[in-house]
């Protein structure tokens, strides 16, 4: 058997990391961007110092109530009765739906409460009607943080209002608003609305308006949630799609709600307009093909089992070169999903990234007459 490469050739433009933090400063005391898609970080700023989260902590909320009604649990409809500790929340100046004692207000427009508006009120009501304390809901963000692997964070109340054991960093609030973009799609639209109208019992309706003032730019915003407590200043997780490409920032420490707007909005345009992203492979799709040896067909087609992107700043045009590296002839038969080779993809004649290929589909043996046949061709003919 014998070692083949097959070479594949992507046009792409090559990345270098002394770009990384080049021709951008953030007025934040920590930030973070990310494109979403390859995972590469396009920027960072003392990511992992210890943060108090504030509001953004209800991403986490709402994570844990996005897993519940996915698996079945609770649903959109349902009501939860308000407690006193809930409705004293909506009397305490802190940021509220006015949700009132013994009301019945189903899980979406909690839900929207909180995303939108940053209710208080409405995760303390949604933490109880779930877990029957919020103190037991607690439990379920921190399981799930752990799962996520938000190594340095650790919640004690559903709102993010001060505690000093509510505390976490930018890189894992990247984490967070990355799980819940992926993982709950159908929900994370509730992110992108600018205003809500709760048509509560017994009173007038309420419209307020989302906090997040980049979603009123029209520029792709459409996430996620903002921050604000004294001692940590302003904050926000932001994320931005255009063009198919997503690039999702994280920034705490703004001095003013206009800083926040315009940092992360410069930290965004940044990861959009000093890089690319690129498409090598698309996971469980045909990715390419290789010659096989006595086989009902000549050829099986290959995948990869992760979708593989690259994101490279837009600098300088170079080549990006892809080799699959396998053990040929490959012979007949080959079972589906069995591993034939590896992807190596190189930048600027570096390993950059390796990846197993497997196969698309099963491919018999041919009978012993036509094995014979090629054999005896191939003695002769070569490979031809």
């Amino acid at each position: 058997m014998k070692t083949f490469l097959a070479k594949i050739l992507f046009f792409i433009i090559l990345f270098n990391n002394s770009f990384l933090n080049a021709e951008i400063n953030i007025q934040a005391k920590t930030a973070i961007i990310q494109d979403y898609l390859s995972g590469k970080i396009l920027f960072e700023k003392d990511p992992d110092i210890k943060i108090y989260p504030a509001s953004m902590t209800k991403i986490m909320t709402t994570i844990v109530a996005f897993e519940l009604l996915n698996n079945g649990e609770i649903t959109l409809n349902e009501k939860f009765v308000i407690s006193e500790k809930a409705w004293r929340m909506s009397q305490s100046g802190y940021s509220s739906m006015f949700i009132m004692l013994n009301d019945e207000i189903s899980v979406e427009n909690l839900l929207k409460g909180i995303i939108i508006i940053s209710g208080n009120d409405a995760c303390v009501a949604l933490a109880e009607g779930i877990s029957g304390s919020e103190e037991e809901f607690v439990v379920l963000m921190n399981e799930k943080a752990e799962e996520i692997g938000m190594n340095n964070t650790n919640f004690s109340n559903s709102s993010g209002i001060g505690d000093s054991n509510n505390y976490s960093t930018v890189r894992d609030i990247l984490k967070m608003s990355n799980h819940l973009i992926k993982n709950y799609p159908e929900y994370y639209t509730y992110f992108k609305e600018t205003s809500f109208t709760w048509n509560r019992t017994g009173g007038d309706p309420i419209t307020q308006g989302n906090r997040n003032a980049l979603l009123y730019e029209n520029i792709g915003v459409d996430g996620l949630k903002t921050g604000f407590l004294t001692v940590e200043q302003y904050s926000l997780a932001s994320s931005i799609l255009r063009n198919g490409r997503r690039i999702t920032a994280v920034g705490s420490g703004f001095k003013s709600k206009s800083a926040r707007k315009k940092e992360s909005r410069k930290m965004l345009l940044h990861g959009l307009s000093k890089f690319d992203t690129v498409e090598i492979a698309k996971k469980n799709e045909i990715f390419s093909s290789l010659d096989i040896w006595l086989g009902k067909k000549s050829k099986v087609d290959i995948y990869v089992k992760d979708d593989i992107y690259i994101t490279v700043a837009k600098r300088k045009k170079k080549t990006i070169t892809a080799y699959i590296e396998f053990n040929g002839p490959i012979p007949a038969p080959i079972k589906k999903d069995a591993k034939l080779g590896v992807l190596n993809i190189f930048l600027n004649d570096g390993l950059f990234a390796q990846h197993d290929v497997f196969s698309m589909e099963k491919i018999k043996k041919v009978n012993i007459f036509s094995s014979l046949i090629r054999s005896f061709n191939f003695f002769v003919w070569g490979d031809v």
